[in-house]
């Protein structure tokens, strides 16, 4: 790397997304780590990063599903509140039609413990998990997802605008990550690549 002058950009400035000091209640941790299922719509989970930009902070929701390790959901806001998670959590419904049983895992912040997206999950007969506080070891795939975007996309970038922000991170998710960017837990293939086989084996 020395002698072609190459070298990583991977510090910034950190910027705390979980607020964990409210009064509403704390849902249990069902994941308990384990981060590898063998069907579709058996857990999801969420997370909230931020996008600096010249008009200021963008932030992006995601609920990726542990199966096929795809991006199913996805929200952006200029406000960080629980408008902006559950926007993210109904794309996902709407996209995977979850059954009964599905388990929803995210930290404790007061965007997933709020009073309306608890409810919205009972609605739709999600089980709600939340991490250990602190710990973000117990959402590491989410964490991991995040590292790869700002290292393969947000860093190399400078953004004029949120909308320019927010067009260059669908692109990456619909047209890369979940379509061509190859995944070691799925014996390296595409999340896209897994749902077809995955199929397949159901049609057989």
């Amino acid at each position: 790397m020395q002698i072609a002058h190459i070298h990583s950009i991977r510090h910034k400035a950190y910027k705390s997304t979980t607020n964990s000091k409210h009064n509403y209640s704390i849902s249990p941790n069902l994941l308990k780590r384990n981060f590898s299922f063998n069907s579709l719509n058996q857990t999801w989970v969420g997370d909230i990063t931020y996008i600096p930009t010249d008009e200021g902070w963008l932030y992006l929701a995601i609920v990726k599903d542990l199966c096929d390790k795809k991006i199913v959901g996805y929200a952006f806001s200029e406000h960080i509140d629980t408008n902006l998670t559950l926007a993210a959590l109904n794309m996902a419904i709407s996209r995977r039609k979850p059954g009964i049983g599905l388990i929803f895992h995210s930290d404790r912040g007061v965007q997933y413990a709020s009073t309306n997206y608890l409810e919205r999950l009972k609605a739709c007969h999600i089980c709600q998990s939340m991490s250990r506080k602190g710990d973000s070891y117990d959402n590491a795939v989410t964490e991991n997802f995040f590292s790869c975007l700002k290292c393969e996309l947000i860093y190399l970038k400078h953004y004029r605008s949120r909308t320019e922000a927010k067009l260059d991170v669908f692109v990456y998710i619909e047209a890369f990550y979940n379509n061509i960017r190859t995944h070691s837990a799925l014996g390296w293939i595409s999340p896209n690549a897994f749902d077809r086989l995955l199929n397949n084996s159901y049609i057989a």
